[in-house]
């Protein structure tokens, strides 16, 4: 990872949140790196995605996709800066608010690579496979990954989106063209320590046969051989995308996140996992998500990412 040339992309939006806050995130993590005095982060180039947040102010009219409008004009905002990111031949470190923003970096990954395959580590508590069809909450960051999939899982169907919902998310799966849609494969995905999910998501990955590692099968098998698993059965793709949400860490390393769920990794699990993930010479972007220091105490969750940061960058 080391030879990498990095480079910093900061996406404050929090947009597809829930709860408030994680758009600080990606500044609480190089505040805790400014803190320590070490400036590991804050000695890359970095740019940024203005937000558009304060539209948050007004309660969004669309039920089961709350911000989309918003969404809909953030996303090819941060594609277009990851593929000239890459262009430019650096390797992506991308900080963001929340997870919907991820369906962007990866559209950004897939506008650069072509027809390349891409595989997609998703480490996280969740799956976030719903989309407007099928969302218990409305909140976008549990849908990037159905979107970047181009599926709207009608056959677990509960809800009945309205037509501006529809139009804005059939356009969101084919952001940057109909031609790069769906932007990966199922058997393209790896789901590392998923263990809060709902029915749909479930049926969903069964479904499409899409491979996973909870928890259980973590301990089971140890987090070394789940990274050298993933890493070969993701053998045919041409690139590889992490996307570490940081609600894969267990609570007992910190609550400063929005949707915590027991279980989830230890530190040392984190950086092995991302240490194998990182050093393939496949990988071709990192993004970090999901911070949220409002819910947290003395930066404890930006402390622990950069703990692991340091470790394997």
């Amino acid at each position: 990872m080391r030879s990498k040339n990095i480079k910093l992309i900061e996406v404050g939006s929090e947009l597809g949140a829930g709860t408030r806050g994680s758009s600080l995130g990606p500044a609480a993590l190089r505040y805790a790196d400014i803190s320590k005095g070490r400036r590991k982060l804050n000695r890359y180039p970095y740019e940024w995605v203005d937000d558009i947040n304060e539209n948050m102010r007004f309660p969004s009219k669309l039920e089961f996709a709350l911000n989309l409008d918003s969404i809909s004009k953030i996303l090819p905002v941060i594609a277009d800066k990851v593929d000239h990111t890459l262009k430019d031949g650096f390797f992506p470190l991308i900080l963001t608010g929340d997870h919907s923003n991820a369906a962007g970096s990866i559209s950004g990954i897939k506008k650069f690579i072509g027809d390349k395959r891409l595989g997609v580590v998703w480490i996280d508590a969740h799956a976030d496979l719903h989309s407007p069809y099928t969302t218990p909450s409305g909140n976008v960051h549990g849908m990037p990954l159905a979107m970047l999939l181009g599926e709207d899982n009608l056959v677990n169907q509960s809800n009945e989106p309205d037509a501006e919902t529809i139009q804005l998310w059939n356009e969101l799966k084919s952001l940057g063209g109909e031609n790069i849609s769906p932007k990966i494969q199922p058997n393209d995905l790896v789901f590392i320590d998923i263990r809060d999910l709902e029915r749909q998501e479930w049926d969903l990955i069964d479904e499409k046969g899409i491979e996973f590692y909870t928890p259980k099968e973590i301990k089971q098998y140890g987090i070394e051989t789940v990274a050298k698993e993933t890493l070969d059965y993701l053998k045919a793709c041409d690139y590889i995308y992490v996307s570490f949400d940081v609600d894969s860490l267990d609570p007992s390393v910190s609550k400063g996140t929005g949707t915590p769920y027991p279980d989830g990794l230890q530190l040392h699990e984190a950086k092995t996992l991302l240490y194998h993930l990182l050093k393939h010479p496949r990988t071709i972007a990192l993004e970090v998500t999901e911070i949220n220091p409002l819910l947290d105490e003395n930066n404890k969750m930006a402390k622990a990412v950069l703990e692991i940061l340091e470790e394997v960058l």
